[in-house]
């Protein structure tokens, strides 16, 4: 191996090993266990198995076959890796259903790989099977692209700037089309040129990492600060509009309400709605939530006499007798009875 081969073989294999390295980090040492981080370091295992695959076979084209398959089933995962790290970063828990995005594909490559292996049929994976992989991987990089279409939005606004989750997510995204763009031109140009490219994204992904890290900031866990970040007037607009589905569709009647819920209707992220609720309206999520139901209280105590006063609470989606009860008497300094009461004896004057 000449002296340029092997720098190109240092620069592209030590940023495979690194991202196995930074894979294990993720899924074990991260301060805060959030299921987002297994989904990242997920693709990052995936990522730099492909990688370390491209990096054998480049310079040694007698490498194993099994290994080679190896990496081929391990593309399959990048695609599904991607889109359930960004959804559920998003969402802020954990996409439901997940493992249909990862068991039936490993499956399928697995059954492929016994019946047709790649060492017997070398032609078939060549033609087909790996162009069907990275298809795959491509309908997922749309897919990831439709979910983050919101922050796409911003970067070609000059108005609305992008806070640091949303700049990690669109970066996390770039670096991989970008890895995906390269081994599909690998067959035009160099089988290397995907292998380079990931050490490049990594590098400069990891670098973002680490300066955000020395500014106290975990991408990982980030708890916005809203300081000289708030949403533009159009965007309040927008949100305030929506927020209007909460009372026409009752969706505070569950009981187990969550703010990702809510922001999952309302087709916004999470930490968007917590800023717009806490900015503009100047109340928490449990504060909102509980006003709404407190006037649905109001209304069924004025105009049913059928239910109790304690039905009437679970029915506004209040899961207890005792929290019902406080809460009305904190929003409205009155109790639910003495608030019946009261309207009874002014309807009857």
């Amino acid at each position: 191996m000449n002296y340029e081969n092997q720098i190109i073989f240092f620069l592209s294999a030590l940023g495979a090993f690194n991202g196995l390295l930074l894979s294990f980090y993720f899924a074990y040492s991260t301060k805060y266990k959030k299921f987002a981080n297994y989904f990242l370091s997920l693709l990052l295992l995936v990522l730099s198995i492909r990688i370390i695959k491209s990096v054998f076979f480049h310079f040694n084209p007698k490498i194993s076959v099994t290994f080679i398959q190896i990496g081929l089933t391990a593309c399959v995962l990048i695609g599904p890796a991607l889109y359930l790290y960004i959804v559920s970063t998003l969402n802020e828990k954990t996409p439901k259903r997940w493992l249909i995005h990862i068991v039936p594909l490993v499956l399928l490559l697995i059954i492929l790989g016994i019946i047709y292996p790649y060492w017997t049929f070398k032609e078939l994976w060549s033609k087909f099977i790996v162009k069907g992989i990275y298809l795959q991987w491509l309908t997922y990089i749309v897919l990831t692209g439709f979910r983050l279409k919101h922050i796409l939005k911003k970067v070609f606004s000059k108005a609305k700037k992008l806070n640091e989750i949303e700049f990690w997510l669109l970066s996390i995204f770039t670096g991989v089309s970008i890895i995906w763009f390269s081994y599909t031109i690998g067959s035009y140009t160099s089988y290397i040129v995907g292998a380079l490219s990931f050490s490049f994204v990594f590098y400069l992904l990891v670098l973002l990492w680490l300066f955000k890290r020395n500014k106290n900031t975990l991408f990982f866990h980030e708890k916005e600060k809203y300081e000289n970040k708030k949403i533009d007037t159009e965007e309040v607009k927008l949100i305030t509009e929506k927020l209007t589905i909460i009372k026409d569709k009752k969706l505070f009647k569950n009981p187990n309400l969550k703010l990702s819920d809510i922001a999952k209707h309302l087709n916004i992220p999470s930490h968007q709605l917590s800023q717009f609720l806490n900015d503009n309206l100047g109340k928490s999520f449990s504060l909102f939530i509980n006003e709404l139901r407190v006037e649905e209280a109001k209304q069924l105590l004025i105009s049913n006499d059928v239910h109790t006063i304690e039905t009437i609470g679970y029915d506004c989606g209040f899961n207890s007798k005792s929290t019902f009860f406080t809460t009305f008497k904190k929003i409205t300094r009155t109790t639910p009875a003495q608030y019946k009461k009261t309207k009874s004896q002014k309807e009857n004057t």
